[in-house]
């Protein structure tokens, strides 16, 4: 059910407009924006960086092995899902990797930066994107997963986030989620994207169970690689070299290639039930109760 954005009425599904507060959500370069006044702007990321990421994501380690343990999930999961949304899909990177592996799913992506949908707009043919604040869903029973990937560490209210979510899953829907681990590997490529925070796993079990899921599965991945995570992190604290935040993207095909199977041996074992408890980052599944 959508909802209108403005008043939270419910809209009959072949009418934009609020037919309580009579509100129509405008559209930015031809996505619906129910959001507009932080279309352009907010504190949680910096727009520019989409044109950046939009060219480093396909090739890059972290990214492919990324999509490779959402697709996992989502497969393993939620077999028999049929409507999948992911909040802050940016670049559409994500998405386009589960069209190719679930070419039955209907999917739809939001963004709160009108910019990020430019450019998943030009991945994502015929997939339905839409403007929008995680903190106010505008849609109510809706979708049969909802995913965040690096998503909700950049949000102060993270809480409302998750309840949002719970509001718009069906009965029995499911939540997907990735989040940067340990706040002690905190580093300036946290205060570059403008994180508000590191998770420590308890910390996001308990949010999303209070969200009212129930959590199916929670393990930290990039976990074979963390002492170089760690060595990395710990150097830059110690240089004196400004920061460049591409610096970590500066890798030769050769380490790129040896990083990224060694990612795919670490899925092997999350797929045979071996879950993590360190690792740069948290994968959480869970089910709407």
């Amino acid at each position: 059910m959508k909802l209108c954005s403005k008043c939270g009425a419910a809209l009959c599904p072949s009418r934009q407009q609020c037919p309580a507060c009579f509100h129509e959500s405008p559209t930015i370069e031809g996505h619906l924006a129910f959001a507009p006044e932080l279309a352009h702007q907010s504190e949680g990321f910096e727009a520019d960086y989409f044109g950046r990421l939009s060219t480093l994501e396909a090739g890059n380690f972290w990214f492919r092995s990324r999509n490779r343990i959402i697709i996992w999930a989502l497969q393993r999961y939620f077999p028999r899902a049929k409507r999948f949304l992911e909040i802050g899909c940016g670049t559409g990177f994500v998405l386009s990797g589960i069209r190719n592996a679930r070419p039955e799913l209907e999917l739809f992506g939001s963004e709160i930066f009108s910019a990020g949908l430019s450019f998943a707009a030009q991945r994502l043919p015929g997939v339905e994107l839409f403007q929008m604040d995680a903190r106010k869903i505008p849609f109510q029973d809706e979708f049969d997963v909802i995913g965040g990937f690096d998503v909700i560490e950049h949000i102060n209210d993270d809480v409302e986030v998750l309840s949002q979510i719970h509001k718009a899953t069906t009965r029995r829907g499911g939540l997907l989620l990735t989040v940067p681990q340990h706040p002690f590997l905190w580093s300036q490529s946290d205060d570059f994207a403008r994180h508000v925070r590191r998770y420590r796993a308890r910390e996001l079990r308990d949010k999303v169970r209070g969200a009212g899921f129930e959590v199916l599965r929670i393990t930290s991945f990039v976990s074979l690689l963390m002492p170089l995570l760690m060595l990395s992190r710990f150097k830059r604290r110690l240089s004196d070299a400004e920061f460049d935040p591409m610096d970590e993207f500066d890798i030769s095909s050769l380490t790129n290639t040896s990083l990224e199977k060694v990612m795919d041996a670490e899925r092997i074992l999350i797929r045979a039930g071996l879950s993590f408890p360190f690792g740069g980052s948290l994968l959480l599944i869970a089910r709407r109760n």
